[in-house]
């Protein structure tokens, strides 16, 4: 639905508008860190991506015999090691071998986003 005089009524700040872009650009990273672990079955969806310096987040949804699944994993990146909290469970640190492949993962994910900006840079 259009509803051109919303703007009239209710202005959007500048700071609206930078906070819609940051969050446009953010669920474009998600989308390209989902891709990372392979293609996305049919009816999944599947995000990762880097909240903030210290916070990534792995968020997939899917049905399962008709009923919605979702997990969502938090990884807290501290001074000494990585804690994950996943769903309401117990954090718990990540084993040496586990932040490893965060670790690379976080690696292809920053190559393929940089990627994409040098590419949205390149073509506007």
């Amino acid at each position: 639905m259009n509803l051109p005089f919303l703007p009239r009524i209710f202005p959007r700040s500048n700071a609206d508008s930078q906070a819609d872009f940051e969050r446009s650009l953010l669920r474009q990273e998600a989308k390209i860190g989902g891709q990372l672990f392979g293609p996305i079955p049919k009816g999944h969806q599947r995000q990762f991506f880097c909240l903030d310096e210290h916070t990534w987040i792995w968020h997939e949804e899917w049905m399962e015999n008709g009923q919605r699944r979702v997990v969502t994993t938090r990884y807290d990146v501290r001074p000494n090691g990585v804690i994950k909290s996943q769903d309401g469970q117990a954090n718990q640190r990540l084993s040496k071998a586990e932040a490893r492949n965060l670790f690379k993962a976080a690696e292809i994910y920053q190559q393929r986003v940089d990627s994409a900006y040098q590419r949205m840079l390149q073509a506007g």
